[in-house]
């Protein structure tokens, strides 16, 4: 028998029941420590002599010039328990927290672009020190006009950057020629990351002006050449280490960077550990949100709801800078197809400059806003032509080009050929298990004996394209330790946020030695053992990581392999690694005995693995070609009931089929397939920013920012993992499951829609922006109600 060597080879065939931890829905490897609150976060280490606080001062004007370095440096220094201040004369190097472009001071110099962008950083003997001062601070400012809204902004040609765009055939001609036609606007909104666990840095200076950063952080590279370029030192002289985020989603990508460098000059210019946290109030009025859209759409389709042409003109709240406002306006173009084949499509895509707060990431990055978009066109014309909506999204389906006749029946709008369709298998056996039919019939019959409770049934499926759109960030490393009692240590560019991805990756390593999960210890993310690490973004985590973890422990088993070979007399090719064995010529050797031996060889037992994800070529400005390595499935049936008096809502039952591809960790997929509809449910129905007219986010703390609770969440929660493999050689042939699942929600809110519908009836067009809150959903139920009279 070879010794498999690849990780292909290594990749059990469907069906095989061969023991190891893939495949197993193994416990959390926090979870005790989680349950029991002895799980080190961030705030939780414990903090050397000598700690100062910092706090930040906050820009109380949307937009304005700041007058000298805006603030009373002396009047700060008097209060009480403050020792130092710093603003941006102070940097001694590049003022910067922009990811992409380097347009984002992390402290305002010369003017303030948003209300609560930070100024200055106060640092006190007592965090409550700090925070007083902060507060009291008086920021000298002249106040100018600012842009707030999309319209605003469009109407004044503000821009972070150019418009970009996809055409595909003749839209306009199409949409002409059809026998139907619709033409509408709507709105998707904001989202608040929300993670429990605030932003938090902890500088502490080392040895020959060297400096270690523990970062509540998605991008721990991202923070160290940051900070390495505000402090004029070299990256080898920054390290940051983040063990685990009490959770990220997006909101820790590039914001971290804020709240890292701010902390880290102050440590290096007082040179003590300095401690920055921030409260829930100032992380949300200085941080980032998800993309709010402005969605205007024409489309033409024939009788049987088959789009035909349509025209679509996105525009974007992107904030004052540009952040990764540029990707995720790109993924939302990319997105706006979902499962369907859209034979002459127009879109343009507008990235427009307000004076807020610079929009982020969010799980989902712009795929979410881009099939709300389709989607509602897919309902649109289910009510124009009175049809059940998912008899259209049938209709529209990618297809094979042998049954279609059509060569782009499989090709998406920007050129990518879809190799593991499985989108109308999914759909079918989501139908069939939901008993969808039948209880669209018992829809129609509770509506039918209901004057003022209405309820509301949807069917909506998702297409996700997994891997970075930047080339360059699809690669990943992973260094694998094992020490002499046969125990080993994982240390990967990932990073921990509750998702489960230490979990799994422990998984990978074990398998890929053959040994038990229990001998493998996964250790804290730290940029001084794997350098140059992606952002643990884009659902790619498990895939990157994973695969360079596999890379690592192929070198392993190959060393390891001629061990075995002279301790049993077998060729080296022959060698199997299971089981905690080393298995050849019909002997076998321990895993502990064969590292003893392997150790008094003198073979090296620490291994860098890398990989790159292969098969990408995409061109980020035509936003043509590979864009994806392969696509994530998915599809789930909502219930909604609703009071048309009051725009109450309740969700009486979610059915969902999700495709992970073979689920690495079953029990951890099936949590984030549940808690990524719960997040996108509450960005669709309730989770609402809203502003004042100077600029100020008024719902900045939970009082007044509603996000789902237990009591939101419906007895019956169905989740069925999809039976299949990923058709690419990803880690157990698995799929990502950070993201693709927030887009499950999209079905809670178009059967909120539906149940506002029938108030009126077939073939009445609905308007409902998202959030559907109950303010909007009366609001749709009164407006369908006065057009029927």
């Amino acid at each position: 028998m070879n010794a498999p060597t690849t990780l292909k080879e290594l990749l059990p065939a469907q069906g095989d029941a061969r023991p190891g931890a893939q495949g197993r829905g193994l416990t959390h490897e926090s979870a005790v420590l989680h349950v029991t609150g002895e799980a080190v976060y961030t705030d939780d280490l414990p903090e050397l002599r000598g700690t100062l606080y910092a706090a930040l001062v906050l820009s109380p004007v949307a937009h304005g010039e700041l007058i000298g370095e805006g603030i009373d440096r002396q009047a700060l220094l008097a209060e009480h328990g403050v020792v130092a201040v710093f603003t941006a004369r102070d940097i001694p190097g590049e003022n910067n927290c922009g990811p992409i472009v380097h347009d984002d001071p992390f402290l305002a110099a010369g003017k303030v672009e948003f209300l609560g962008q930070a100024v200055a950083v106060v640092v006190a003997r007592d965090m409550l020190y700090a925070r007083e001062a902060a507060k009291k601070a008086k920021v000298q400012v002249k106040e100018l006009p600012a842009i707030l809204t999309i319209d605003e902004a469009m109407a004044q040609g503000s821009f972070v950057m150019p418009p970009k765009g996809i055409t595909r055939g003749d839209a306009d001609a199409a949409i002409a020629a059809a026998p139907h036609r619709l033409q509408g606007r709507t709105h998707c909104g904001q989202q608040e990351q929300f993670y429990l666990e605030g932003q938090i840095t902890y500088a502490v200076p080392r040895e020959d002006g060297q400096l270690t950063l523990y970062v509540s952080t998605q991008h721990p590279d991202g923070n160290q050449r940051e900070a390495a370029a505000a402090l004029n030192l070299s990256t080898k002289d920054v390290e940051v280490i983040c063990r685990r985020m009490g959770g990220g989603f997006g909101g820790k990508e590039g914001n971290a960077s804020i709240f890292s460098q701010s902390a880290a000059l102050a440590a290096f210019k007082l040179k003590r550990p300095v401690k920055l946290r921030v409260n829930r109030d100032d992380d949300m009025m200085i941080t980032g949100k998800r993309h709010d859209f402005r969605l205007d759409y024409e489309v033409g389709f024939d009788d049987a709801g088959r789009i035909l042409g349509v025209d679509f003109v996105l525009a974007s709240r992107c904030g004052y800078s540009t952040d990764f406002s540029g990707p995720v306006n790109d993924r939302a173009v990319l997105h706006i197809d979902n499962l369907y084949h859209l034979p002459n499509l127009k879109i343009v895509s507008h990235r427009c400059k307000t004076n807020m707060q610079s929009a982020t990431a969010f799980r989902g990055f712009g795929g979410p806003q881009g099939m709300f978009g389709i989607e509602t066109v897919i309902e649109q014309i289910a009510n124009r032509l009175g049809k059940d909506p998912l008899d259209v999204r049938l209709a529209n389906l990618y297809r094979d080009p042998a049954a279609s006749g059509d060569p782009g029946s499989m090709t998406t709008q920007y050129g990518q050929v879809i190799e593991d369709w499985i989108g109308d298998k999914l759909m079918a056996q989501l139908e069939a298990e939901s008993g969808y039919r039948a209880r669209r019939e018992a829809v129609k019959a509770f509506n039918a004996r209901h004057t003022y409770r209405k309820r509301g049934l949807a069917l909506v499926p998702l297409k996700f394209g997994i891997s970075f759109t930047a080339t360059m960030l699809n690669q990943g490393a992973a260094l694998v330790n094992i020490y002499q009692d046969g125990s080993v240590s994982v240390n990967h560019g990932g990073t921990e946020m509750g998702q489960g991805l230490n979990t799994k990756m422990a998984q990978v390593a074990a398998d890929g030695l053959g040994i038990p999960v229990s001998l493998v210890r996964v250790t804290a993310t730290d940029t001084q053992k794997v350098p140059n690490a992606s952002a643990t973004a884009a659902s790619s985590g498990a895939d990157i990581n994973g695969a360079a973890i596999n890379n690592a422990c192929d070198q392993l088993r190959e060393r390891l392999s001629a061990v075995v070979a002279r301790m049993l007399g077998c060729p080296a090719a022959d060698v199997v690694f299971q089981g905690g064995q080393a298995l050849g010529g019909g002997k076998a050797v321990t895993w502990q005995a064969l590292i003893k031996q392997a150790w008094l060889d003198r073979v090296g037992l620490g291994v860098t693995g890398f990989y790159m994800t292969p098969d990408i070529a995409y061109d980020f400005q035509t936003l043509k070609g590979r864009a994806f390595y392969y696509f994530c499935y998915g599809a789930a049936v909502s219930e909604m009931e609703i009071d048309t008096l009051t725009g109450e809502w309740w969700l009486k039952a979610v059915d969902i089929v999700h495709d992970v591809g073979r689920s690495i960790n079953p029990a951890i997929d099936r949590g984030q397939v549940e808690g990524a509809y719960i997040q996108g449910m509450g960005w669709l129905t309730m989770e609402e920013c809203i502003w004042d007219k100077k600029g100020k986010l008024l719902t900045h703390g939970p009082s007044t920012y509603k996000i789902p609770v237990a009591g939101d969440v419906p007895e019956h929660f169905k989740v069925s993992l999809f039976d299949g493999q990923n058709v690419k050689p990803t880690p157990y042939r698995s799929k990502a499951v950070g993201e693709p699942p927030l887009m499950l929600a999209l079905s809670a809110y178009f059967a909120l829609r539906d149940a506002a519908a029938a108030t009126a009836g077939a073939e009445q067009v609905l308007s409902m922006d998202a959030p559907a809150t109950p303010e909007r959903i009366l609001l749709a139920v009164e407006q369908l109600r006065a057009a029927r009279a």
